[in-house]
């Protein structure tokens, strides 16, 4: 495994910093501390340019080559999520109900780690800029940086970033050209009708058996209407109603999600599940409201970007430990907004297989630190070459 000395010397700080930040998780837009220790560590570094504020508490730093070249940002995101930890490890998260279960402690401190080694030696044309984003794990950090003109203002040509993977060996590289990861629709259905006395449900409009219907309906979507080829997953998620035996209740309520890879299959399944939700006020008399949220769009992979970063792991980690062709995922991402603001790729990196991410036991692998920080400074290295 060829990775940089130079970073190899100083994989105990990165630890150090690593496990600070797990200690310290911070939420959603709110990662102000988190943002403060980045800041302070880019500053000790001698980054040439620190501006913070992006999406409220972002950091976004340049750091300047030698002689004219490219640019390319490589991304971090660095907000947790809102759950308990139950590692054991001394380093656990000191805020209750705030855990960093996703492995976001240890993406800032792979890109910070990159950035100590390109700060220091320059070995590269052009610019770099380094995107730490809050938010991936709720509203889409990245996104609102897209929308703020993050791109546009440091004239970003390609954007890179990696993401651990708890369920592959310590160092094995996994992307794919094209589609990597689903688009994510949110959808809550509240059926209204007459609650009273379950004795006398004759003076009452139930809400329970047209939500019933719902939820049966939906349940079918994919199985009936779509296509066995066709990436889709619509999932029923929560259901609430009622209160005790004897008391039919005014509403019922459905939550769920819609996982998809193309926005014609969005549209249609926004369009049924909006038909099928609306056809019951006619059946039973009920009124059906729909809150339908179209939140982070496909993680779509651009094939030269795709390519070359997956050529780089090889350079890290041997060809062995590089699958350019993974299968693609049901989950999602908001680095999907900056795919679609610029060309670029999204790669998972094993960390070792262990319990899952958004698990409490979840504990990012401080081993992976090295090699992640390792592969982005080559990738600029490599990308701006010198001479």
């Amino acid at each position: 495994m060829a990775v940089i000395n130079r970073i190899a010397g100083f994989a105990d700080d990165m630890a150090a910093w690593r496990r600070h930040l797990h200690m310290h998780p911070e939420l959603s837009l709110d990662c102000h501390n988190t943002a403060a220790f980045v800041v302070d560590k880019l500053r000790e570094f001698g980054v040439d340019e620190i501006h913070p504020g992006w999406a409220t508490s972002g950091v976004v730093a340049v750091i300047n080559g030698k002689g004219q070249g490219p640019t390319t940002a490589l991304r971090a995101d660095m907000d947790a999520l809102p759950m308990d930890e139950k590692t054991g490890a001394e380093w656990a998260s000191t805020v209750p109900g705030s855990m960093h279960a996703c492995g976001h402690d240890g993406h800032t401190t792979m890109l910070l780690g990159a950035a100590r080694y390109l700060a220091e030696t320059r070995n590269f044309t052009g610019r770099v800029v380094l995107l730490f984003q809050p938010a991936e794990e709720s509203i889409g950090g990245g996104r609102i940086m897209v929308e703020e003109g993050v791109m546009d203002k440091f004239d970003v040509d390609e954007v890179f970033a990696l993401h651990t993977d708890p369920f592959n060996a310590l160092g094995h590289f996994g992307t794919r050209s094209g589609g990597l990861m689903a688009s994510v629709d949110d959808w809550t259905i509240t059926v209204t009708g007459k609650g009273g006395h379950a004795a006398y449900p004759q003076t009452c409009i139930d809400p329970i058996p047209p939500a019933l219907q719902i939820a049966n309906a939906i349940n079918t979507l994919k199985a009936r209407e779509i296509s066995a080829f066709e990436p889709v997953v619509v999932s029923l998620t929560q259901f609430h109603s009622g209160s005790a035996s004897n008391i039919i209740p005014d509403t019922a309520e459905l939550i769920g999600t819609v996982r998809t890879y193309s926005e014609e299959m969005r549209n249609v399944m926004e369009q049924r599940i909006n038909a099928i939700a609306k056809a019951q006020e006619l059946a039973f008399g009920v009124d059906v409201h729909i809150d339908y949220d179209r939140n982070y769009p496909a993680t779509i992979n651009h094939e030269s970007q795709t390519v070359r970063a997956a050529k780089i792991a090889t350079e890290i980690v041997g060809e062995q430990s590089v699958d350019a062709n993974i299968a693609p995922e049901m989950g999602s991402e908001d680095f999907s907004y900056m795919l679609e603001s610029r060309p670029g790729a999204f790669l998972f990196l094993g960390q070792g297989v262990g319990p899952s991410v958004h698990h409490p036991e979840f504990d990012f692998n401080d081993e992976a630190a090295p090699i992640g920080a390792s592969f982005l400074a080559r990738l600029i290295e490599r990308n701006h070459p010198i001479g």
